[in-house]
């Protein structure tokens, strides 16, 4: 293992080229920014943030975060709007635009290195106004207490989470974040550390310290704020996948779990995929992502409940225009009859109920030999696209959030399979009918 990660840590050092021209790029935006500041009495303050200012960015992909300090008396109305006035204002030339958390940031790209312009309250900590205000202290904490070693330590950690897909905090991801990777670095010492603690780690277990319950798999609590589960922001799939490639990575490290790696794809479950594309007036990728996300979740639910059996599901936007709902069913087609359990026959007013109930619609009716009164039910819809389409014409306000519901209105199509599907498209959607790649290390 340690001449693997040897071997990585080189890799993932930036070199002193890289290091002089990505400060070239943080000094020209951080003056740019600090230029404006001034017309605004009710800004304090800037300072770096985020991996930039803590030493524990990637070369490939580091952002530039540059936080404006708002003084705690400003409303949340002029937060906003200043911070975007300076945020335009200092970018201009680099043609920005907003980006969405809790609140709005400007973002622009000078040189293929994105600029983060994002406010924040001048607050002591615990007493937050905004998300972005633990985001300082998360900065001076880890300033303080990495060492340079760690900090490369961390380096390998990100490296290791964007090969396996699983790494960025983002909601259309889900993944771990680097704040995370730097928390799980601090906490076990090393990311040789990490893998074998994390692969043996058991269900809800605590990794820093806390008062406090929380109901995820594992809780990785935030060491400047100890009410607060890091965790919570991480899908159950990526913690699944996380605990999977540590325990595969700690019984055969090898350079392949730093490299990207291909889907196993499925050719013959296309058939099985439902489709639901319609566009959308752009917006933040943080709210589309969120709606779209919902949606997909109440459509599987309706599925379900007309008897199509949802093996997985996703969404997907170019963040553009275009969104795609994906359903990977056990069949886009069904049997049209099926038998529904009622109530034990010893429950008198409930098994007269159901008898009552779905006597004159029922096909058949008898009781098991499991003790239950069974009715034979018939479906109204045994096709999936059929199904689709009659429930959205009619549930369109009740099953759809209300931010897309206008997108839906406008048109949108239901098919099965790849047929019109363009390639991008289709690689979107070929990872509900592949084998997981964290699985194939277990050959």
């Amino acid at each position: 293992m340690n001449q693997v990660i040897n071997k990585v840590t080189k890799d993932v050092i930036p070199s002193k080229v890289i290091e002089q021209s990505k400060k070239k790029i943080a000094d020209l935006a951080f003056k740019l920014v600090e230029r404006e500041i001034g017309k605004f009495p009710e800004v304090i303050g800037l300072e770096f943030g985020g991996s930039y200012a803590k030493g524990t960015w990637l070369s490939k992909d580091a952002d530039i975060d540059i936080f404006v300090r708002f003084k705690k008396s400003t409303s949340e109305e002029k937060f906003e709007k200043i911070s975007k006035k300076i945020g335009f204002a200092s970018l201009k030339e680099y043609s920005p635009y907003v980006r969405y958390s809790e609140h709005p940031y400007v973002e622009a790209k000078i040189n293929n290195t994105k600029i983060n312009v994002v406010p924040f309250y001048d607050v002591k900590i615990g007493e937050w106004k905004s998300s972005a205000d633990r985001s300082t202290f998360h900065t001076k904490f880890m300033q303080k207490s990495l060492t340079l070693k760690m900090k490369n330590e961390v380096r390998v950690l990100k490296t290791f989470l964007k090969s396996n897909n699983i790494y960025g905090a983002e909601i259309a991801k889900q993944g771990l974040s680097g704040y995370v990777s730097e928390v799980l670095i601090l906490h076990f010492g090393s990311f040789e550390n990490v893998i074998k603690s994390i692969s043996q780690i058991k269900e809800n277990q605590v990794i820093g310290k806390t008062s406090k319950n929380f109901e995820t798999p594992i809780v990785v609590i935030d060491p400047i704020d100890s009410n607060r589960n890091l965790a919570a922001a991480i899908s159950n799939e990526n913690i699944g996948k996380f605990i999977l490639i540590c325990r595969a990575f700690k019984d055969k490290a090898t350079l392949t779990f730093f490299k990207n790696k291909k889907l196993r794809t499925s050719k013959k479950y296309w058939e099985n995929l439902l489709v639901i594309k319609f566009n959308f007036k752009i917006r933040s990728p943080d709210i589309i992502w969120g709606q779209i996300k919902r949606a997909t979740s109440s459509l599987s639910t309706q599925l379900e409940l007309a008897g199509f059996n949802v093996l997985r599901s996703k969404s997907y936007t170019d963040q553009q225009k275009e969104v795609y709902l994906f359903f990977f069913l056990e069949s886009s087609k069904i049997v049209q009859i099926y038998s529904k359990n009622g109530p034990d026959f010893f429950r008198e007013d409930s098994s007269k109920s159901f008898i009552s109930k779905n006597l004159k619609n029922s096909e058949l009716m008898w009781v098991g030999n499991n003790g239950k009164i069974i009715s034979l039910e018939k479906r109204k819809h045994v096709d999936a696209i059929k199904f689709m389409s009659e429930f959205l014409k009619k549930n369109l306000q009740t099953c759809i959030p209300k931010g897309l519901q206008s997108d839906f209105k406008r048109g949108y199509k239901i098919s099965v399979g790849k047929k019109n599907l363009s390639k991008s498209i289709k690689e979107a959607a070929s990872e509900l009918i592949s084998t997981d790649g964290t699985l194939i290390y277990f050959n």
